[in-house]
């Protein structure tokens, strides 16, 4: 079988034709009987799950040569064949908790403009104290053992 190999350089586009099938790709025969492998996700721009959906025996494809490595040949139809991929529609800009403008976006209350009738810096954090030892006092309860009184 012979090998000519001369425009068989990474980078440049050739003509082939689909010699063999599997399940992880396509052998495409080259010019001078050479014979490369197109990676299935080589094939196509989209997710391929059954080769034989994009290609059959026979077919007649131009491919993109990736890599060569001795007598293995790395290449690719989908970048041979670039297709203008539609435009992905523009994603919303995200949303940060910012406190100074008062945006809570993770539970979308807005934050007080001022601070009347809450009292001072003390006052607030014994609230905040008492509020937490409350919602935790159930699970206190049910981690702590329960002592038995000691009789004599």
């Amino acid at each position: 079988m012979p090998t000519e190999q001369t425009n068989i350089v990474p980078g440049s586009i050739v003509e082939g034709k689909v010699q063999g099938i599997t399940s992880f790709g396509a052998f495409i025969e080259l010019s001078g009987g050479t014979v490369g492998l197109v990676h299935i996700s080589e094939i196509a721009d989209t997710y391929v799950k059954d080769v034989r959906d994009f290609l059959q025996e026979g077919d007649p494809v131009k491919v993109k040569v990736l890599n060569v490595a001795g007598k293995k040949i790395g290449l690719s139809i989908k970048q041979a064949n670039p297709t203008t991929a539609p435009e992905k529609p523009a994603r919303p800009a995200p949303q940060y908790n910012d406190r100074l403008s008062g945006n809570f976006a993770a539970n979308n209350r807005p934050r007080p403009n001022s601070r009347e009738g809450q009292g001072n810096l003390d006052d607030m954090i014994a609230k905040f104290l008492k509020e937490s030892d409350e919602r935790l006092q159930p699970l206190k309860n049910r981690m702590e053992p329960r002592r038995r009184p000691r009789g004599n």
